[in-house]
């Protein structure tokens, strides 16, 4: 009998524990996607332990935004690390503070997880990298298309199904009216406009999705060049940083081209893949369009989370990956292995850019 009490606490203790919410730390609040983790809803699954945010001002208008006690608030990220002891860091400043997000969460053997791009500079992307294999911490980069079912029926078709064949040509398209335009903040735009804090302008800020994308479709290899062409269309608005730009990434048996612009009539994030068999056209989070047949008419989808495997929550995902529950493979959109090799793409991107010239790898 006292053997199957104990056997039932026991359980019991342990139900309590796996129940207990991830604690996690966010690392700057000026991004405009801060709000995805500051204004999600309550799951139970996650704790806000702290928040380091310099600009004291800012901390407080967050506070009052998304109903928070200030006292969680810090201005030092080293004293709040130390201070919570989060499992998780979720970063959600500049890209260019990703490598000093990493710098002091991998040393204490705190998870990070940082909007993307994983950072402005291939060393920085490099040097990441090796800090989180060096102290055996995850490191994700997360981006809204990694949530979308149509994407991820995408890949399942072409992987699972060779629905389209041999892929060929791809066309990503990423972006919107402009920042300004659809009136993120000044604290936003006061670094998503810097040549630097940025790393650029709608080519770092747009063209990271698709080159995550097109790195995911083909399993992570490098492309033999880069080619690209950036515009100033508005520069009065923007007179720092590029508001449009066109990437061609060359596989040598495959092509993709990515659209980023600050000039598109209106949000938009979709993808189109053709193969040597058919089509597969992503034209937002739900709708899949796709054909492979002479005979047979484009089919229009509309495909949910109940269709496919798939995240539509990354912090979801960042608890089953730091539990254990799934595994975050080499070539996926959050892994390391992938958007070290988006930094690389839009590295040479800015560089082919700047000299007119196409880059090769």
């Amino acid at each position: 009998m006292r053997v199957v009490l104990f056997t039932i606490l026991l359980m019991h203790a342990m139900g309590s524990l796996l129940a207990q919410p991830l604690r996690v730390a966010v690392a700057g609040v000026s991004h405009g996607h801060a709000a995805f983790i500051l204004g999600r809803p309550n799951k139970g699954d996650i704790l806000i332990a702290g928040i380091y945010e310099p600009d004291t001002a800012l901390a407080k208008l967050r506070a009052r935004q998304y109903h928070l006690p200030e006292n969680i608030f810090y201005t030092r990220l080293d004293q709040m690390l130390d201070a919570v002891k989060p499992a998780a860091v979720l970063a959600f400043g500049s890209i260019k503070a990703h490598r000093d997000v990493v710098a002091a969460a991998a040393p204490r053997h705190i998870h990070v997880m940082v909007e993307k791009p994983l950072a402005t500079t291939v060393a920085d992307a490099q040097w990441m990298d090796s800090v989180a294999r060096r102290y055996q911490i995850h490191l994700l980069t997360d981006y809204e298309t990694s949530w979308y079912p149509s994407v991820a029926k995408t890949f399942q078709l072409l992987e699972d199904s060779s629905f389209a064949g041999q892929v060929r040509k791809v066309t990503i398209n990423d972006g919107h009216q402009g920042p300004k335009e659809i009136g993120c903040g000044p604290e936003f735009l006061q670094w998503l406009t810097d040549p630097v804090l940025n790393g650029g302008g709608a080519l770092m800020d747009f063209g990271c999705y698709g080159a995550n994308l097109m790195t995911r479709l083909m399993k992570n290899h490098m492309p033999v060049s880069v080619t690209a062409a950036a515009r100033h269309y508005k520069p009065l608005v923007y007179p720092k940083v590029e508001d449009d730009a066109t990437i061609l990434v060359d596989y040598g048996d495959a092509q993709c081209t990515i659209q980023a612009s600050w000039n598109w009539t209106f949000s938009r994030k979709d993808m189109e893949v053709y193969g040597d068999k058919g089509y597969l056209i992503a034209a937002d989070k739900n709708t899949l369009i796709q054909r492979n047949n002479e005979r047979t008419p484009a089919a229009t989808r509309h495909i949910t989370a109940a269709d496919v495997p798939v995240y539509e929550d990354p912090f979801r995902y960042l608890i089953d990956v730091l539990n254990g529950t799934v595994k975050m493979p080499d070539d996926g959109l959050y892994a390391p292995a992938n958007n070290v090799i988006v930094v690389r793409i839009l590295s040479a991107a800015r560089e082919s850019v700047r000299t007119g010239k196409t880059v090769r790898f």
